[in-house]
């Protein structure tokens, strides 16, 4: 079994795997590169964590997430800043034990409003005073701050940059190797200006991660729980895909999918119902389909 040698499995789409069974999954599934969550590399603790991944043989593509860091100034804007400090350092040491060709990407997502407050503007303001709060750590560990726009449904509770304009407009303060997009097909699908900022993106040097994965109707009641395999929706991925490639974006490309459905089947025959959806929804679409596709560059 092998899938195509550019796709990633975003972990979320096992969401209930323990690390260990993410990796065995995913490299059994004949992946070559995984992207990881926070939570399931604590619970075994970054060094083994960065242990488990070398010897899976898998390159690192992400970890998500840091960001949330649009409350006001006080003890909680400091341990949130504080604790994104440390997801740059464990990217840094996961991307280093991942296999060549990994790519040290962290992955933002805003925050939405805080608590009590209506104030959209300031929200948006301090993600930029974050930005550079954290850029100086970035940049020393050589990894790239990937900042995701979230659909709009989500602004007041999980993040207040909602299009790709708005987060390379974040970004253009920043050198790109070091500040980052997410162009994630669920969340920006709908926006008229999308295609053009994905080529702005290209120019600017700013494409850290595309993601891909479908949007369908009727929603869940949890939103958070919409996402579809490639394919099953309405996107059209070969636009987005050719958009994409048409920059020059040579990286892994991830599917992370939150849906309950999904999560309660299992894992290995997610792994492989991934694949076989990316290899008809993105992978035609690809430069060079027609031939294998190369590996991805080492990041920086």
């Amino acid at each position: 079994m092998s899938a195509h040698p550019r796709l990633s499995l975003n972990q979320a789409t096992i969401k209930h795997a323990t690390l260990q069974e993410a990796l065995d999954v995913t490299a059994a599934g004949g992946y070559q590169a995984i992207g990881l969550w926070r939570e399931p590399v604590a619970e075994v603790g970054l060094a083994e964590a960065s242990a488990r991944l070398s010897d899976s043989g898998l390159r690192f593509t992400s970890l998500c997430r840091g960001g949330f860091f649009t409350m006001p100034e006080g003890p909680e804007r400091r341990a949130s800043i504080d604790d994104n400090r440390r997801a740059i350092e464990e990217t840094a040491t996961l991307a280093a034990a991942g296999a060549p060709g990994s790519t040290a990407v962290l992955v933002l997502v805003a925050g939405g409003l805080p608590e009590g407050s209506d104030d959209l503007v300031g929200a948006r303001a301090r993600v930029a005073d974050a930005l550079a709060e954290l850029v100086p750590d970035a940049a020393a560990a050589g990894v790239q701050l990937s900042i995701e726009p979230l659909h709009p449904m989500y602004v007041s509770d999980r993040a207040v940059v909602s299009t790709l304009k708005q987060a390379l407009d974040l970004a253009a303060a920043f050198a790109p190797e070091t500040v980052g997009v997410e162009v994630d097909t669920f969340h920006v699908w709908w926006d008229p200006e999308v295609l053009d900022q994905v080529a702005r993106a290209g120019r600017e040097g700013r494409i850290a991660s595309y993601q891909v994965c479908d949007w369908k109707t009727p929603l869940p009641a949890d939103v958070l729980l919409a996402r579809h395999y490639p394919g099953d929706g309405v996107i059209d991925f070969a636009a987005f895909t050719r958009a994409v490639e048409a920059t020059g974006y040579d990286r892994d490309i991830e599917v992370e999918l939150f849906n309950a459905d999904i999560w309660a089947t299992s894992y290995a025959e997610v792994v492989a119902r991934t694949a076989a959806s990316f290899d008809r929804a993105v992978a035609p679409h690809l430069a060079g389909a027609n031939a294998p596709a190369p590996a991805p560059a080492p990041a920086g």
